[in-house]
């Protein structure tokens, strides 16, 4: 940097720091690009930097460094935006030498390499790979992990963030600064990752080759005999022997045993009997026949057993064993808690996959997408299993034909017969019954595993179900057990590692924006070396309250409330539009709802994903609105209630989704739908039948958890829908097996009608 441009920089931020912190109120015309990789994105991008750059002010010294330099890459400023960031960096090193670099490291990298690319006049990839080499090395191991994991986001995830920021500005005739500030910084990630996004592999190999001794393929004998394979990473310089990090997976990983390895542990990825990873046919040993077929759920607990066996005879183990893992490996950490090995020492999972319980059904209702992900995990990925409209279609086809739920896998045609006869056994089990329970800790075997657990779950996360059913089960029959829930705005892919700042179209919290994965492994160290437990986890349970940019603990879910907020489902007025009314209907006041389940003139699709949207989805549903709130409402917890009701059925599967309908008529999810079976709602392990032609009261509780703030002003709204999803199993309610029944079980029309008794409950903190 030149001396004169930084004591400029210098003198100008002591202007910005003593101005007043007023944000201009000024509008700036934008056309939004018709996408992310339009030729003309990049001009039109750098004019709205340089319209923005001359009025821009910000009070927060850091905050201003940060957009300035943001800005002044957009506009081609190259030069200075390299002296911007290494302002910024020296005062970040100053106030937190702590701070871990990652994405900003990144940003300065890249700052960087333009700054050298236009000095110089030298490629690219050239100036980033000398920037790289510059800084990289001399980083501590986690440090440098931290930036090269960044490295390898996905660039599609940069390119949809900016192409929905582009589609909700199309229709409108200008933006303001903020919003053109957030654009930029988009564009900005996009355009910054595909830059160097190809130099990323080779360049973070020629790191770990210098930092770590890696192990490829590594044999071990599972329960049984059964050969498995592992992948190892070690640390070059460890002291001595170390505990080592387990993950056992079905999916090829590259990554996780580097990030244990970086924190000073053994990283070790196992992989499942019948999932080896990819090996070279010349090495000794190797080869790409399959020890045995893949079962899910089947031999995972021995066999990860025996893996943790393996690792205790190991020169460079200390004897300890951590396991961690989402999903399915989630759910194979817990497997392997059930048998107890001595050696396992603590589990950290991320929406852990309950059999059973979460998958393939959820609420006791069976989803399509469970025999997707049977084929691409029995069969193996393969054109079909990539081939998103076939699956689509498949939906549509099985739904218009009215057959019964187990012919599904034989609408698809699938080539493996394998597939079929796993999902088909599946659906012999609709109950949470002892096929099920033999996989994980059941009941009472809860009660013996006191190792240290750290769950963490998304509200938006389709697997939170199974880490809530662990978690609380934990506590239901060891209530001192050592059991930490982190949970806030995540969905499936956010909760493994870093979240993004838009969610389906909503923006998170910047508190919510934290590395997960880090988060972890930091648990790790407080449980395996002693150190400080993370600041984050203060308490038993710690949620994001969404809306407040804030942090919360509590020792219990119940605990998250102080109140109960219960709104009864009425009618309005004449009109016979639903409410909800915080007063009790009279008794005689009723809402009449029909489903054609039987009718298949009209081809459904499943409601939009959106978190953040428009429109209400209503098919097959009633949205219940409340009055304006008169201040605003913390709302945090599990959602339950009451159904009062007479229908001519004995069972159904009922949808109930809350939303903040705030002022500017946007409808904001509170959480994923809970999908339920009646018949099941007071017990997953039995059904009970309703009572067709009376009338009867359902209590219900969800399964996900929810935390916001909602404006004052906004109306509470309740969406109670009966499923007729195309993706679904659809329940007919003759009270036969659901999963035998077909179109002629949904004749005639359900008929149902919903009394004033009925209400919800929502907790809430005063």
């Amino acid at each position: 940097m030149t001396a004169r441009l930084a004591q400029s920089l210098r003198f100008l931020l002591l202007m910005i720091a003593s101005a007043p912190a007023a944000a201009l109120a000024q509008n700036f015309d934008f056309k939004a690009p018709a996408s992310a990789v339009d030729p003309n994105t990049p001009a039109v991008m750098r004019d709205l930097a340089e319209r923005v750059l001359p009025v821009y002010q910000d009070a927060d010294i850091e905050r201003y460094l940060a957009t300035l330099s943001a800005l002044q890459l957009v506009a081609g400023n190259y030069l200075a935006a390299n002296d911007t960031r290494q302002i910024l960096a020296d005062r970040r090193r100053a106030i937190d030498a702590g701070r871990a670099p990652g994405r900003s490291l990144l940003i300065d990298l890249y700052a960087h390499a333009k700054a050298i690319e236009t000095g110089d006049a030298v490629p690219f990839a050239q100036a980033f790979t000398e920037s790289f080499r510059d800084v990289v090395p001399k980083l501590g191991d986690r440090d440098a992990y931290t930036v090269t994991s960044w490295m390898h986001t996905p660039l599609s995830s940069y390119q949809d963030a900016l192409q929905r920021s582009f589609d909700r500005q199309r229709t409108r005739p200008g933006v303001s600064q903020a919003e053109a500030i957030e654009l930029i910084r988009s564009y900005l990630s996009f355009a910054a990752y595909r830059s160097f996004g190809s130099l990323a592999d080779s360049l973070a190999a020629e790191d770990d080759a210098q930092r770590y001794v890696v192990e490829e393929s590594v044999p071990i004998k599972g329960a049984g005999g059964a050969r498995l394979y592992a992948r190892l990473v070690r640390p070059k310089n460890a002291p001595g022997r170390l505990p080592a990090l387990l993950e056992f997976t079905i999916f090829v990983t590259q990554d996780d045993a580097r990030a244990a390895a970086s924190h000073g542990y053994v990283g070790i990825v196992a992989y499942a009997r019948g999932k080896n990873p990819p090996v070279d046919d010349a090495a000794p040993g190797n080869s790409k026949a399959r020890s045995a077929r893949f079962v899910p759920f089947q031999h995972d607990g021995e066999d990860a057993r025996a893996v943790i066996q393996w690792i205790t005879a190991q020169p460079w183990s200390d004897g300890r064993v951590g396991m961690i893992g989402g999903g399915y490996s989630g759910f194979a950490a817990w497997a392997a808690a059930k048998r107890m090995p001595a050696a396992l020492k603590a589990i950290a999972t991320s929406d852990a996959m309950a059999p059973g319980i979460s998958f393939p059904s959820e609420g006791r209702v069976f989803k399509n997408s469970s025999l997707r992900w049977a084929y691409t995990n029995v069969h193996g990925v393969d054109d079909i299993s990539r081939d998103e409209a076939r699956w689509a279609a498949l939906d549509q086809a099985w739904y218009k034909s009215g057959k019964a739920y187990r012919s599904l896998d034989r609408v698809a045609k699938l080539p493996d017969a394998a597939v079929g006869s796993v999902f088909r056994t599946w659906l012999t089990h609709p109950s949470y019954d002892r096929w099920w329970q033999k996989y994980v800790p059941y009941r009472e075997q809860f009660a013996k595993l006191d190792i240290p657990v750290l769950s963490t779950a998304g509200y938006y996360s389709s697997a939170e179900v199974g880490a809530l059913y662990y978690f609380s089960e934990h506590l239901r029959y060891k209530p001192d057990a050592n059991h930490t829930l982190l949970i806030g705005p995540y969905d499936n892919a956010t909760v493994l590692a870093r979240p993004a700042g838009a969610l389906r179209g909503y923006t998170v919290d910047n508190a919510a924006l934290i590395d997960l994965r880090e988060l972890r492994l930091d648990w790790f160290d407080s449980v395996f070396k002693a150190a400080g437990r993370p600041a984050l986890l203060k308490d038993r349970i710690n949620y994001q309250l969404m809306g407040a940019n804030e942090w919360r603990h509590a020792p219990t879910i119940a605990a998250m409330a102080n109140a109960t907020l219960k709104l009864y489902l009425d009618i309005a007025d004449k009109s016979g539009q639903p409410r909800l009314s915080s007063k009790l209907p009279a008794d005689t006041q009723l809402i009449e709802q029909t489903v054609k389940l039987a009718d298949r003139s009209i081809v459904t699709q499943p409601p939009t994903t959106d978190i953040l949207s428009r429109n209400l989805p209503l098919n097959d549903a009633l949205g219940f609105v409340s009055e304006p709130l008169k201040e605003a409402t913390e709302i945090s917890g599990l959602l339950s209630g009451q159904l009062d009701f007479v229908m001519n059925r004995q069972d159904l599967d009922l949808n109930v989704t809350l939303y903040e309908l705030m002022a500017n008529g946007d409808y904001l999810q509170l959480a994923d739908p809970y999908e339920f079976r009646a018949s099941y709602a007071a017990d997953q392990a039995s059904r009970h039948l309703l009572r067709a032609g009376e009338r009867q009261l359902l209590k219900f509780s969800s399964e996900q958890l929810g935390s916001r703030r909602l404006q004052a002003g906004s109306r509470v709204v309740l969406v109670l829908g009966v499923n007729q999803r195309p993706d679904r199993e659809i329940n007919y309610g003759s009270g036969k097996n659901v999963g035998e029944e077909t179109l002629a079980d949904g004749k005639p029309p359900l008929r149902i009608r919903w009394y004033g008794g009925s209400y919800i409950e929502l907790p809430v903190r005063k």
